[in-house]
């Protein structure tokens, strides 16, 4: 084997044990993503659980709006109704007597 020969010889092992040092290093920082992006999923996971129930409580508590306001708007229709009916027969009263 020639001088030249031995030189590219050690140039290309030179290459390619820092190909695989640079493979090496890619893996870990592809590891390291991949446990990063379960993370998030798993945390996007649990914030989707999460609003789903805010949503089905804001959902109830509006329905629960509804029938209150519906019911205190009913009770105050009738007292309305009844105090306009007794000053109503206040005045018959007054012009039968």
């Amino acid at each position: 084997m020639t001088d030249e020969e031995k030189n590219q010889l050690s140039v290309f092992e030179a290459r390619l044990r820092q190909l695989m040092f640079l493979h090496d290093e890619l893996k870990e920082k592809n590891q390291f993503l991949m446990e990063a992006l379960d993370k998030k999923e798993q945390t996007l996971q649990q914030l989707q659980h999460d609003y789903d129930e805010l949503e089905a409580c804001y959902t109830n508590l509006k329905q629960a709006r509804i029938i209150s306001i519906h019911d205190s708007d009913v009770s105050d229709t009738r007292k309305r109704i009844s105090k306009l009916v007794r000053e109503i027969d206040k005045c018959l009263a007054l012009l039968n007597g």
